[in-house]
């Protein structure tokens, strides 16, 4: 797959949260159609204004006319969101906005996805993240069996000793 040259990265800003909650909503009916809504429209925007984009380091992808087509989210060392608007999909947006999270990190990261996720589950393990432990979904809101994954970067210390990375723009 051909990584989409037209795709800019940017760290987001206030101003991003309807788009993402957009492509966050889109995202999920999409690819989790099974999930239950346990959220408001008005409640994930919310949410996405005043806890993840204040609360953690988030970058978005946005085409040639700056559109945002996804996003990815970092709470410390947790890969805490990464999601595309359907329609940008399979272009290698996701693998841009993964690497930048990589990047930023201090050498690992960690993340939970949905056992069922295929889709996501076969993304991050084609990215070097590795099956730590399965859950029966008792730990999220959805009720759903997830699964957390690791990554740690090849000759860097899992201590997070190693040297961080930069999140310019690209």
């Amino acid at each position: 797959m051909a990584q989409d040259t037209s795709v800019r990265l940017r760290e987001a800003t206030a101003g991003d949260a309807e788009e993402a909650t957009r492509v966050y909503l889109a995202s999920r009916a999409a690819a989790l159609p099974y999930l239950p809504r346990v959220h408001s429209d008005a409640d994930t925007l919310a949410w996405i204004t005043h806890v993840l984009l204040p609360g953690g380091r988030t970058w978005v992808a946005e085409g040639e006319a700056g559109e945002l087509l996804g996003f990815a989210s970092l709470d410390g060392d947790e890969l805490d969101q990464l999601y595309l608007r359907p329609d940008a999909r399979r272009r290698g947006i996701g693998t841009l906005l993964l690497e930048r999270a990589k990047e930023a990190s201090r050498g690992e990261l960690s993340l939970y996805t949905f056992r069922r996720n295929s889709a996501a589950r076969a993304f991050y393990e084609r990215h070097g993240f590795v099956a730590e432990a399965y859950d029966d979904g008792g730990r999220n809101e959805e009720k759903e069996p997830d699964v957390l994954y690791r990554w740690t970067a090849a000759g860097r210390p899992a201590d997070g000793s190693g040297s961080r990375g930069t999140a310019g723009p690209v």
